[in-house]
């Protein structure tokens, strides 16, 4: 059973602190938070089904995605815009929005390494780096063209993301736990991330470069708790539910162009190399993960969705996550698929 495993993974020092959240059709079937991490401090802070998250790589998609399509919905931009057009010093003009989206610009995966206490001018390195392929020629995940995004979105919404995001997706979503930037007020309810100098990163963003943007991005930075992430992913599942987006947006994201990438998700195919959930999946299922050890998987066939929250990294980055969420989904998919239920 999955609730066994996670209670193994924990009690083997796998995985610090979790919340698992299940949804079949419109219903949450499984809630339950496991563990402890230590935070800034030192002190020992146990989960709750409440505690926010660092969401890392999950912002690309709860954050940028869903940002881009309302502004492209309402002609403020265009998925087949050029980069250029508004970041005019990024002189690569074939590079698209929905190349950055699909992660098949030809830029790199990352910018050169550096401590997150380091200053550096990000927007300015990503602008200058040269592409290493020709814009749809391959897919490459990269933090820097959703870093790129990011800043476009603040562009031409006139304000930044973290603003935008806020008013115009989460407060009309009811997603009130959901920010950049998380209050200080909050911060008994934040899961510690990476030990750094000898004190656990607590209530500020784990990734370097978005610290290094001051903790708000189009990669990184987006704070929440599973029950905020189940509510969006269950918007994805019945559009009609909510009114921020038109669902022929929000379907142009099931779309698996290539290598198993969509609009901003991987997708799942049913061929090459297996995603995060594992291969028992349906078609056409799509999700994300997170560097901190955070996922959304979510299958329109099944009307099932899996959000599983951690902050794997308080262990250090050498872990297992990739293996468990893997063995995870399997277990669940198993349980609430092909044997009925709980």
């Amino acid at each position: 059973m999955f609730h066994e495993y996670m209670k193994e993974m924990v009690k083997d020092r796998k995985i610090p602190a979790a919340v698992l959240i299940i949804q079949k059709g419109k219903e949450i079937v499984f809630t339950h938070s496991y563990g402890k991490y230590k935070d800034g401090q030192n002190n020992v802070k146990k989960t709750s089904v409440d505690t926010i998250f660092d969401l890392a790589s999950l912002t690309k998609v709860v954050a940028t995605l869903p940002s881009i399509l309302l502004l492209n919905e309402k002609k403020a931009l265009h998925l087949d815009d050029s980069i250029h057009y508004y970041l005019p010093e990024f002189k690569f003009k074939r590079v698209t929005i929905r190349n950055l989206l699909l992660h098949n610009s030809g830029l790199p995966a990352d910018l050169p390494y550096k401590n997150r206490d380091e200053q550096r001018d990000v927007l300015k390195e990503i602008i200058h780096t040269e592409p290493i392929y020709k814009p749809g020629e391959k897919v490459k995940y990269t933090d820097l063209g959703m870093i790129l995004l990011g800043k476009i979105i603040e562009k031409v919404a006139g304000e930044r993301i973290d603003h935008f995001s806020t008013n115009q997706l989460y407060k009309p979503w009811g997603m009130l736990d959901t920010s950049f930037l998380p209050s200080s007020k909050n911060l008994d309810r934040i899961a510690s991330t990476e030990l750094f100098q000898g004190k656990y990163i607590h209530g500020v963003v784990h990734d370097e470069k978005a610290k290094q943007l001051g903790g708000v991005s189009g990669s990184a930075g987006l704070f929440s708790t599973a029950k905020d992430i189940a509510k969006y992913a269950n918007y994805w599942l019945y559009p009609e539910s909510q009114s921020v987006l038109l669902r022929e947006s929000m379907e142009l994201v099931h779309e698996n162009i290539a290598e198993n990438r969509g609009l901003g998700f991987e997708v799942w195919s049913g061929h090459g190399h297996e995603l995060a959930c594992g291969r028992r999946w349906s078609v056409n299922t799509f999700g994300h993960t997170g560097f901190t050890g955070t996922s959304l998987w979510i299958d329109p066939i099944k009307k099932l969705s899996v959000v599983l929250l951690t902050n794997v990294v308080h262990f250090g980055r050498k872990h297992h996550m990739q293996g468990i969420r893997k063995h995870l989904h399997t277990l669940i998919y198993n349980k609430l698929i092909y044997n009925g239920g709980l």
